[in-house]
């Protein structure tokens, strides 16, 4: 953890900015959850308790931040809400998602899957990539499996 720390501190340095406490506490509280997609008021809940004085609107400040500079990404599933998400370090592209639409469970793809269709963009259409995200929405083997055997 200390390592990725040191790296978002380096990011933040170099676009000028400082790594404050309110801001280690908020990358903390991240890096301890990152298989998690959590919301902005996640988050606060889970700062406030390691910095009890910090308010709402300095988290979403450092998420926003965090956003812009491209070390969290803020993500949406098409339920009105904001989660955030670490880039995975060193990745030249963000990770994917499925999405069961039943139980709302979000499982992540790391395999990069678009090679061939950003090779077909850049070339038809002379269009460089420089990031892209696909959600798939559907039912997970869980919720499949639960299905499946209520039609018995």
């Amino acid at each position: 953890m200390e390592t990725r720390i040191q790296s978002i501190k380096k990011a933040l340095q170099d676009a000028k900015y400082k790594l404050t406490p309110q801001r280690e506490v908020t990358v903390r509280v991240l890096l301890e959850n990152e298989e998690e997609h959590l919301t902005a008021e996640n988050i606060f809940m889970m700062v406030k308790d390691k910095y009890p004085d910090i308010g709402l609107a300095t988290v979403y400040r450092t998420l926003e931040l965090l956003s812009e500079l491209r070390i969290v990404e803020k993500i949406h599933f098409g339920d009105n809400v904001s989660r955030y998400d670490l880039y995975k370090e060193g990745s030249a592209h963000f990770h994917h998602h499925l999405v069961c639409t039943n139980c709302g469970f979000v499982e992540e793809i790391e395999e990069y899957l678009l090679r061939e269709v950003e090779e077909k963009i850049r070339k038809e259409y002379q269009f460089e990539i420089t990031d892209n995200k696909l959600i798939f929405n559907g039912i997970c083997r869980r919720c499949r499996t639960d299905i499946e055997g209520k039609d018995d």
